[in-house]
């Protein structure tokens, strides 16, 4: 029968306290190869366990400064060498553009590389094994409990004392852990063919992978329907429309969902009445400047930003542009609300219809301050008072 060999002895304390004085006892004793394990981080554990400078923090300064410095690089040749852009009139190398991508690979390279050394170096992966793996002790110290183990390679271990010194500690379960010695044969390093042939195989399988589902996969039918979508370009001549064009009409008589079309026409005049067909917009404070704003926009070009009807076009152009009507008459302050917001939406002699710039809400938002104007240019003694 096949010797085995032992590991470790290991402990169970009950309390956080308990076992950060088992740490203190440990370390003073002078043992150097020992392990302390707790479901949780327990506060001052490092400090108990006399634990040296971790060499992580070095690996992790490097990668970061590597991941920084290739950044800065990568920018410096894409943005100013190979193919360089004036952006906004900022200069080919402008660093402080270059931050935000120079930090996000800094901390990525440092954090991913900084677990990767740990995993590869500290860890011996690809060997994953461990005497403590599925022993009792472990299952009792990652749920509720808390342990030591002194590992037999130490200088100063010696069975019987460690037990003793454990016990005089006030450990539980005291328990020997030996080596498997199957897997203790079977030790793998990151070098071994077999790892490093499965390595190889999954970036074959990936990268093949990859290269199958963008470049072929997706011309196959039905999974070419990105590629081939049944669309026209704007401007283009189709090949079943008989007029030639492919840019639509919607088709005659239909109604968009949740939109009621404007149906009244000229010849209908009689219900553009306020007791027909009401203003639906309140005259409040943030419609007004609204309707001012859009008036400001698509009126004042004609009509003047006063509703003179003075056109600035007019003016500019030194053509024979048609003056609009004045906003001020009496005819067009005796009309409805209804009416002024039928002419914005239908046009009216040289004034073409707004209903494709102007929402129905803004053109009564426009109706409401037209009416602003007509009561600030024609104002009565009681208005000023």
């Amino acid at each position: 029968m096949e010797e085995k060999i032992l590991h470790s002895v290991t402990g169970i304390f009950e309390t956080p306290d308990d076992i950060i004085k088992a740490a203190k006892g440990v370390s003073s004793a002078g043992y150097k190869k020992y392990d302390i394990h707790t479901p949780y981080p327990v506060h001052g554990m490092d400090k108990a366990m006399k634990l040296p400078w971790s060499p992580l923090g070095y690996v992790a300064l490097v990668l970061g400064l590597t991941g920084a410095s290739l950044a800065i690089l990568l920018m410096w040749w894409t943005m100013s060498v190979d193919y360089p852009i004036v952006i906004g009139g900022k200069p080919l190398f402008a660093l402080p553009a270059f931050i935000p991508v120079t930090f996000e690979l800094t901390v990525l390279s440092a954090s991913i590389g900084t677990v990767l050394a740990m995993i590869i170096f500290l860890f011996k992966f690809p060997n994953t094994s461990h005497p403590l793996h599925d022993t009792p002790y472990i299952k009792k110290v990652s749920s509720d409990k808390y342990g030591v183990s002194i590992e037999a390679s130490d200088k100063m271990f010696d069975l019987n004392k460690a037990k003793d010194f454990l016990h005089k500690l006030g450990a539980k379960d005291i328990e020997e852990i030996y080596w498997d010695n199957e897997e203790l044969n079977t030790v793998k390093t990151i070098w071994d063919k077999k790892f490093l042939g499965g390595l190889v195989m999954i970036a074959i399988i990936v990268g093949g992978g990859t290269y199958f589902a963008i470049n072929k996969l997706v011309y196959m039918t039905p999974f070419n329907w990105m590629m081939e979508q049944p669309r026209l370009d704007a401007q283009s001549v189709p090949v079943y429309f008989n007029d030639g064009f492919s840019m639509r009409q919607p088709v005659e008589g239909t109604v968009a969902r949740g939109w009621m079309p404007y149906l009244i026409t000229d010849a209908d005049t009689a219900q553009l009445s306020d007791a027909k067909y009401m203003n639906p917009v309140p005259p409040t404070e943030f419609n007004l400047n609204k309707g001012q704003r859009n008036y400001n926009v698509f009126c004042s070009p004609c009509h003047d930003y006063h509703g003179t009807g003075v056109s600035r076009l007019k003016a500019a152009n030194k053509q024979d542009f048609p003056n609009p009507p004045s906003l001020h008459s009496a005819k067009l302050r005796g009309w409805s609300d209804a009416r002024i917001y039928h002419v914005i939406t239908k046009g009216q002699n040289t004034m073409p219809s707004y209903a494709l710039q102007i929402t129905p809400e803004e053109r009564w938002q426009i109706v409401h301050y037209v009416r602003t104007l007509q009561r600030a240019m024609n104002a009565k003694p009681e208005d000023v008072k």
